[in-house]
C-alpha cells in the first residue's frame, strides 16, 4: 500500500514540475504576449517602438476619431498625424479639431503615407493622411485647427503645412487664431 502512494506522490510531483516546465517556457517565449497580463496599465502605454511595427494597411477606413491629431483605423490601429498638434481634451480646440476630423474622415476610406519613423513610443502609426488626394494633416492646418510640429527625422509635407499653417495665422482661421471662435 506504501508503494501505491509513493507511486501517486511522485505522478503529482512529476506533473508540477512538468507543468512549471511549460509555464515558463512558454512565459519566457519572446513571442508570447506576457506584457498584457503581467504590466500594469501605465507601464503598457510606452512600447518600445523601435522594435514595434504598425499594421495598419495603407488604404484603410478610419473607425473612430480620438482626437484633432489621432485616429483608429480598421484593425483597431492608432494613427497619429504628422507634421500637427491638436489641443488634448480640455483645452480650447480640442472639440473643433476633433469634430472637424471625425466630419473630414470618419467611416471614409484613407490612405495612410508613412515618412521615416514607423510608430511613436505609445505604439500609434505615424502617418500623412489622405482622403482622395487631400491631405488632411495641412487640411487642419489650414482651417486654424492645429499647429504644425515636427520631430525629425519625421519631416514629410513640413513645407506644406507650416505654408497652411502661416496662411491660417495671417488670416485668423479657426480656434488657433481667431481669439473670438468659441468651442
Amino acid at each position: 500500500m506504501e508503494q501505491k502512494y509513493l507511486i501517486f506522490i511522485g505522478l503529482i510531483i512529476g506533473s508540477m514540475i512538468i507543468g512549471a516546465c511549460t509555464f515558463f517556457a512558454i512565459l519566457y517565449r519572446p513571442s508570447f504576449p506576457v506584457d498584457n497580463f503581467l504590466k500594469t496599465p501605465i507601464q503598457q502605454k510606452s512600447v518600445n517602438h523601435e522594435a514595434a511595427v504598425c499594421g495598419a494597411k495603407d488604404i484603410t477606413t478610419v473607425t473612430k476619431v480620438i482626437d484633432g491629431d489621432t485616429v483608429v483605423v480598421d484593425g483597431g490601429y492608432h494613427v497619429r498625424l504628422l507634421g500637427i498638434d491638436a489641443d488634448e481634451k480640455n483645452y480650447p480646440c480640442y472639440q473643433a479639431a476633433k469634430s472637424r476630423l471625425e466630419t473630414l474622415v470618419l467611416g471614409k476610406q484613407v490612405t495612410l503615407q508613412k515618412d521615416i519613423t514607423d510608430v511613436d513610443r505609445y505604439g500609434r502609426c505615424l502617418r500623412a493622411l489622405f482622403l482622395q488626394t487631400q491631405n488632411i494633416n495641412v487640411e487642419l492646418a489650414k482651417e486654424g485647427l492645429v499647429v504644425a510640429r515636427f520631430y525629425p527625422p519625421d519631416v514629410l509635407y513640413q513645407d506644406e503645412i507650416i505654408g497652411a499653417e502661416k496662411i491660417a495665422m495671417e488670416n485668423t482661421a479657426g480656434c488657433k487664431w481667431n481669439q473670438k471662435v468659441v468651442n
